[in-house]
């Protein structure tokens, strides 16, 4: 057996269309060789024996906010961002997250300390730890534009200097109270109340008055989309339509060259998505707490209409592994469909066919899951780009 080889044996695999209770995987040179029963005398001694864990594709998160905690985990308390990308990467592949899309935000103007020096920074070091050779997965960037922000928008394009294949992921996001995830101003309102520690008449004011500078920039959302439905057309972007409401709203995104419906905030928005063949991501948390933060439409009904694509973590990354299993658990889905929910589905989301399956000729991205009192745990994960052969785990 070569140094690029691993052979996992006695494993519950969840391959796409069924579950394969004593399994044998193999990978080498970082592909998927075999898929199979484990048959008496077909096991090497060399095999890692896995007892019966769970074997899933490794997880693929096409939305991630968790940098930006990583990289400010209190206010004022500012990492460097070289390691914050090297330090977060740890959690993600903790949970099972093999490809991870780091959600990198353009825009000026913003409570949250993000800005577009700051987005350029970030950027630049999500691709140097890329590129090293020494990431522990796959390092990717979610372009998240503000629409109403020019300074966003030009800063992005520099960034979206070339095509590749497939084209970087873009979303186009407006946070103003009022729509999308705020459709209810209320909401943002009793947010501020809660994060900033003030009155309800002090946040009322403070709504009114970001309504009342954002508006003020309410022109640029028609140029951003446009120039964005250019990029598109050049394969330069893959966008990405967030929180939209209504099927109207669904429809200008498909006039523009949008291909993803990015957390819909509304089953019209979601039926609507499906209907023009646009693919649909859902947050795996709204999974986990039953239901939206935001008093918006519950993912788990989406998933069982069978209006959702992918679950992604958005801000909490052990929770697409948790969501798929409990889902799963709850009857919502067969197993099959619930991994794919975090797997095949977010890579096709992406645009990625080269992973999310337990098949040969993927990418031999892989986690081994045990369940221990009614929640995952992940004992070991192995990407593509893995050298060592792994020691052994531990049921």
């Amino acid at each position: 057996m070569s140094a690029h080889t691993r052979v996992l044996a006695h494993a519950k695999a969840v391959l796409p269309d069924r579950v394969v209770d004593d399994a044998l995987v193999v990978t080498e040179g970082g592909l998927i060789t075999h898929v199979g029963p484990a048959r008496p005398g077909a096991v090497p001694a060399e095999a890692i024996d896995l007892r019966g864990a769970l074997l899933l594709p490794g997880i693929v998160d096409t939305h991630s906010d968790g940098l930006e905690t990583e990289l400010r985990p209190r206010p004022g308390a500012e990492f460097e961002v070289g390691f914050g990308v090297s330090s977060f990467e740890g959690r993600v592949r903790a949970a099972g997250i093999t490809t991870v899309f780091h959600g990198v935000a353009f825009e000026s103007h913003n409570r949250k300390g993000r800005t577009v020096d700051r987005a350029r920074r970030v950027d630049a070091a999500i691709r140097d730890r890329a590129a090293s050779g020494a990431a522990l997965v796959d390092h990717r960037i979610l372009y998240r534009l503000d629409a109403r922000d020019p300074e966003g928008l030009a800063a992005l394009e520099s960034c979206l200097s070339g095509t590749t294949a497939p084209p970087p992921l873009v979303s186009f996001e407006d946070h103003t109270p009022g729509q999308g995830q705020y459709r209810d101003s209320a909401v943002y309102r009793r947010w501020l109340e809660g994060t900033e520690g003030i009155s309800a008449e002090e946040a009322q004011r403070r709504v009114e008055t970001l309504v009342a500078e954002r508006d003020s920039r309410i022109g640029h959302r028609e140029i951003a989309l446009g120039r964005l439905a250019e990029l598109a057309a050049l394969g330069r972007a893959r966008l990405l339509a967030h929180d939209p409401v209504t099927a109207e709203e669904i429809d200008v995104a498909l006039a523009n060259g949008v291909s993803v419906a990015e957390f819909p905030t509304t089953p019209e928005a979601a039926k609507a998505a499906r209907a023009r063949g646009l693919r649909v991501v859902a947050g795996a948390p709204n999974i986990l707490r039953g239901g939206s933060h935001s008093g918006n439409v519950s993912a788990a009904e989406l998933v069982a209409a069978g209006l959702v694509d992918g679950l992604s973590s958005d801000y909490l990354p052990s929770a697409p592994l948790a969501a798929a299993l409990l889902l799963a658990e709850q009857g919502v889905v067969a197993l099959p469909r619930a991994v794919a929910l975090v797997t095949s589905g977010p890579a096709s989301v992406a645009g990625l066919s080269d992973r999310g399956e337990l098949a040969e000729g993927q990418r031999g991205d892989l986690a081994v899951v045990t369940v221990d009192r009614g929640w995952p745990t992940v004992r070991l994960t192995v990407t593509a780009g893995d050298q060592a052969v792994p020691v052994g785990v531990r049921g």
